[in-house]
């Protein structure tokens, strides 16, 4: 006889994931303007996705190369992939590559780089098995940053000062000031670029200042850079405050993300490249990270690894990424010089300036929720709750109603 209740009744159900939920209900609404703002992926002006030429152009030769086969990859990845991101991150000239003491992890998207670094953290830094190190995470951040350290067990996670609503930019002070007042060793996750959700960075200037802290007070370092080129368009202007990080002499962990910079969003290549103080310290903590793997995903895949390797590793497609890199990063540059444009032209109230002054995907735009709500149900423009739109889904033929639809539910709703 089958047991009267399930074994699985008392399972509550979890809320569903804010910006996937968002997406599910563009697709359910029958409105023939509505607008998607809020996937985080690229979108070319016709509004579909794009697989770069390099890309495809890669996956021929690979279809081609009768040596490969679907062997497992060595438990910490392909090594000409983890050699190559690293690279990528920290320049071919780094110092810290020529004394031997960066290595990398191969992992799944920049999320899977996040949790490896993370469980590694709370079992090996600052006491063995410590949990209760301070884990600082900006205000607002990607919500997943929360949640990866949440579930390695950390369990004092807190909020630094970022955003400034009033001024729509960067609250330096308040940064600093947390910076000053946080615990020596505490771990504070910093967006490399193209900050996720508000598009605010800190200049160059700005992030010397982080950096002098950081290093006075003892603070760990925990990049997160899923943008890299994607942003400016240019990977050493992106990379710049890793690489001063490290030339300031920072032990580091960098979570490296190709989803955005190649297009490669399902097949989940990230790289979770560690920075040490000597070559004896990396290969003990690298040890450590493939154990974790082992117990997680085991042996990472193969094919999104391939891709980027061969075109990072070949001086003409690596060439050619680069261009396909500017054409994205052009593009969305364009779409907030004409937004900005249009909401002045259209005398809507406020300041747009920051639309222009951020960098990277996504654009905080300042609508409060009320005026979210206007713009998802009286104009089908589908956005977060944040009011943090994803510019890849501004088109040619789509910006006057976006810009018209703000420009409403700034007048209309307070």
């Amino acid at each position: 006889m089958c047991p009267a209740m399930s074994t699985f009744t008392d399972v509550p159900q979890a809320p569903p994931v804010a910006v996937f939920k968002l997406t599910a209900d563009f697709k359910d609404d029958p409105h023939p303007q509505k607008v998607n703002l809020g996937v985080g992926a690229y979108r070319t002006d016709d509004c579909l996705p794009w697989v770069l030429p390099v890309v495809k152009k890669v996956e021929r030769l690979i279809v081609e190369d009768e040596s490969l086969n679907h062997e497992y990859l060595p438990i910490l990845g392909l090594p000409e992939f983890r050699s190559a991101a690293s690279k990528v991150a920290l320049g071919d000239d780094s110092p810290a590559i020529k004394d031997n003491r960066v290595g990398a992890v191969q992992c799944l998207g920049g999320t899977g780089a996040l949790r490896i670094g993370a469980d590694f953290l709370q079992r090996w830094y600052n006491g063995t098995n410590n949990t209760s190190t301070p884990i600082y995470v900006s205000a607002p951040t990607w919500e997943n940053h929360n949640g990866v350290f949440k579930d390695a067990g950390f369990t004092d996670i807190r909020p630094y000062h970022y955003w400034d609503g009033n001024k729509r930019g960067l609250d330096l002070d308040g940064l600093l000031d947390d910076l000053e007042k946080a615990p020596e060793k505490s771990v504070f996750v910093l967006h490399a670029c193209a900050h996720n959700p508000t598009g605010t960075d800190p200049t160059q200037d700005e992030w010397k200042k982080i950096a002098e802290i950081m290093m006075r007070r003892n603070l760990f370092v925990f990049f997160d850079s899923a943008y890299q080129g994607f942003a400016s368009g240019s990977l050493e202007k992106d990379a710049w405050a890793i690489r001063y990080f490290v030339s300031q002499g920072f032990e580091l962990f960098v979570a490296q993300s190709f989803s955005k910079n190649f297009g490669l969003y399902n097949e989940r290549v990230g790289n979770l490249t560690v920075v040490a103080r000597d070559s004896d310290n990396l290969t003990r903590t690298l040890s450590q990270m493939e154990k974790i793997v082992r117990t997680t995903w085991s042996n990472p895949p193969s094919q999104g690894a391939r891709i980027v390797s061969k075109t990072l590793n070949c001086p003409e497609l690596f060439a050619e990424w680069q261009g396909n890199v500017k054409t994205m990063a052009d593009r969305v540059l364009l779409m907030r010089d004409q937004l900005r444009a249009k909401l002045l032209a259209l005398g809507t109230p406020g300041t747009w300036d920051h639309i222009t002054a951020q960098i990277g995907m996504f654009s905080f735009t300042g609508l409060n929720p009320k005026q979210v709500e206007y713009m998802v149900k009286e104009r089908h423009v589908y956005l977060m709750a944040s009011g943090r739109i994803n510019m890849c889904g501004l088109t040619s033929k789509n910006i006057d109603y976006v810009a018209q639809s703000i420009h409403e539910a700034v007048t209309k709703v307070q």
